[in-house]
């Protein structure tokens, strides 16, 4: 993590300062607080070198998503995961409801269907991939998916929030654009909104710079120094966060309470799904004194939710699911709390 600092000369900052300003002396690169920032710059150069790209800093996750959306063209079609971050089905249906374009949500664990809705769309521009999927953990096999796609002339993207650039770099394995909502593990606090996108592509770049600059879709100063702080952190935080949720998700899977424990083997997402259903979900969020009942998720306190509370979540989402974000407390501590309230549910 040794990417995005000052030069090692003497005197100079060990790490790039926030430069808050709006305007810049004229004739510069610069000219304008929306088309740039130092602090930006230096997030971008860091989370880029990670993922083996050109990285863009903006204001949300949302944010990117969106931005990344307006590059189909009216009349074009997506297709996108059953099972993928609500904030992007959202979009998706959004823009359909008016017309902008349209959406096939498909099982993207199955290779060979996600293939044969590509072959069957002739309007396709942009499939969009999450892998592990939110909340619902199914893994996408993103080479062949994306060969597949490119060999139609599709673009793909992959959402890389929840596996972060630590575990996956979806541009080696062939998409063109990575999304990521660095609100989660990349800032790591629960202190941040902010988004970010990366390609290896200077077209792509373009063309993504020049919408975000057009909308303004631009992160505060102090937000991207807060994301850049804690993308320093990333790897110790992850590491200790996936050593919790691998011990968590076995000992899960051998309480009565839980009939099916969700977890790919990696980060730091795990989701039981329990057999009382939505009641038992409910009562298992209230019954907590460590876990935190939040939406969000990737920061060192541990979070939790059952995600059909949501009245948008798909109804092939269990209504016993739990989506744990296991942060970076003592293990004990937080087996000992869930599992108080795991057999209170069994009794």
């Amino acid at each position: 993590m040794t990417a995005g600092r000052p030069p090692h000369d003497p005197d100079e900052p060990l790490n790039v300062p926030v430069t808050m300003t709006s305007t810049y002396v004229a004739t510069g690169e610069l000219e304008y607080g929306r088309f740039g920032n130092p602090t930006w710059s230096a997030f971008e150069e860091t989370l880029g070198a990670l993922e083996g790209g050109r990285a863009l800093a903006f204001a949300s996750g949302m944010a990117a998503v969106t931005t990344v959306l307006d590059l189909v063209g009216i009349g074009g079609s997506v297709i996108a995961p059953r099972h993928a971050y609500n904030g992007t089905v959202t979009a998706l249906g959004d823009a359909e409801s008016r017309g902008r374009l349209r959406a096939t949500l498909v099982d993207t664990s199955d290779t060979a269907a996600v293939v044969a809705a590509l072959e069957a769309d002739e309007d396709c521009a942009l499939l969009w991939l999450e892998s592990p999927t939110n909340p619902a953990l199914e893994l996408a096999d993103i080479p062949s998916l994306c060969a597949a796609a490119h060999e139609l002339g599709i673009r793909v993207v992959v959402d890389n929030t929840f596996a972060t650039p630590l575990l996956q770099q979806p541009l080696s394995l062939g998409a063109d654009i990575v999304v990521h909502s660095a609100t989660k593990y990349i800032a790591g606090h629960s202190d941040v909104l902010m988004g970010a996108l990366v390609v290896d592509d200077d077209e792509v770049h373009a063309a993504l710079k020049g919408r975000r600059d057009l909308a303004g879709a631009v992160p505060g100063p102090f937000e991207a120094w807060l994301a850049l702080r804690g993308l320093r952190t990333l790897h110790v935080r992850l590491e200790r966060a996936a050593a919790n949720a691998t011990e968590l998700a076995r000992r899960l899977a051998d309480h009565p309470a839980v009939e099916e424990v969700r977890y790919p083997g990696f980060g730091a997402i795990v989701a039981p799904v329990l057999a009382g259903g939505a009641d038992a979900g409910d009562f298992l969020v209230r019954a907590t004194s460590l876990w935190v009942h939040a939406t969000s998720l990737g920061g060192v306190e541990s979070t939790f939710e059952r995600r059909r509370r949501w009245k948008l979540e798909p109804s092939t989402i269990p209504e016993g699911l739990v989506r744990l974000s296991v942060g970076i407390e003592d293990v004990e501590d937080l087996w000992a709390d869930l599992q108080q309230a795991l057999d209170r549910i069994d009794a």
